[in-house]
């Protein structure tokens, strides 16, 4: 198992992704975590469309999200995304939700499995477990 480097990723709380007391709707975290990880992929020199032309996809085969403070409408959060490679067909994203004021709303993970464009378990392409070292 490795570590990779860390990534940040900022996004304001969109009206959208709140209930009517202006706090996030628990879901929007899954959505952000998607984000995060996309982001970490292209600061580490790599992005989903070049896995994906390279006939390698990541479904999310496992996640789990502990929910400690609200976000609320138009607070700005920065998620760090944490990427670890268990093997060459399997991969871990961590994520840290941070508020405006540093405290932690939530964190949380995702497990992917490498797939071909068949669905049928694959390799990571070299490129993309190079990411990871």
């Amino acid at each position: 198992m490795t570590n990779a480097a860390t990534s940040e990723t900022t996004l304001r709380v969109r009206y959208a992704e709140t209930d009517k007391m202006g706090v996030v709707y628990y879901a929007n975290y899954l959505v952000w975590f998607e984000v995060a990880r996309t982001e970490w992929l292209r600061d580490h020199g790599w992005t989903y469309r070049e896995m994906e032309a390279g006939g390698a996809m990541l479904p999310v085969i496992g996640v789990q999200c502990e929910y400690l403070r609200s976000a609320q409408y138009d607070e700005s959060i920065t998620i760090r995304t944490i990427g670890i490679l268990h093997s060459p067909v399997r991969v871990e994203f961590t994520y840290e939700v941070f508020k405006q004021d540093g405290t932690v709303a939530a964190r949380g993970t995702t497990m992917h499995a490498a797939v071909d464009l068949n669905g049928k378990p694959c390799r990571l392409p070299e490129k993309v477990r190079e990411v990871f070292a």
